[in-house]
Formats: C-alpha cells, structure tokens, sequence
C-alpha cells in the first residue's frame, strides 16, 4: 500500500495532555482505518513550535516512543528533565510518565508511535 502525502490525515490538537500551545500531527497509519490491527493507536509525525508542549502524562497498557527529526526540547522522563535534540529517542514504557516541551526556536519535529502491551 501506498499513501500519498497529500492524503495523510492531518490534525491539530490545543494543549494536549494539559500542555501549551497547539501540537501538528500528521497521521502515518490511522486507528480508524483498522491499520494497526488492534496493536497500537498512535504512529504520527508532530510539530510542536517553540514554546508548546505536550504536558506530562502517564501510560497504562501502552508505551509510546518519539524519535525526534528535529528541533531542540526537553523531555520530562518520570520526573527527570533532559534535553533531546535531532537523532533522539524517547521510550516511555507501560506505567512510566513523561511530557515533551519545545525550548528551541525552530520546531520541534519528531514521530510519536503508540503501542499496546
């Protein structure tokens, strides 16, 4: 299967998980379509522009994975702040939190991927 580009399904959503600003995704398979065959929710690229944020949260029977394209942040794992950059990965394992802030002054790109346990 081929999607075109143009026909991704695209998204914006406001303070997502009591976060600031608005984060861009740009969905890569979707739910709806039954393209995760019950395994996962979530495989989306994102934007968040300087100064929005996804806001801390925790997974229960899920664990998600941002690889990060590019842009600068930081990203609040279980209570510890780090810096990410492009090339970094962030894993966020079933009952672990985190959130993710863009503190550049580019956006900050990244694939967000959600799977189940």
């Amino acid at each position: 299967m081929l999607k075109k580009g143009s026909d991704l399904k695209r998204e914006v959503i406001q303070c997502l998980k009591g976060g600031k600003g608005e984060v861009e995704l740009i969905h890569l398979l979707e739910v709806d379509k039954n393209e995760f065959n019950g395994k996962g929710r979530l495989f989306a690229r994102n934007t968040l522009k300087p100064g929005a944020s996804i806001g801390f949260h925790k997974h229960e029977g899920d664990a998600e994975t941002y690889y990060i394209l590019s842009g600068e942040g930081t990203v609040n794992d279980n209570g510890t702040i780090k810096v990410v950059q492009a090339g970094d990965l962030v894993y966020t394992p079933h009952g672990e939190s985190h959130s993710l802030e863009n503190t550049g002054t580019t956006d900050l790109e990244f694939i967000a991927l959600i799977l189940f346990n």
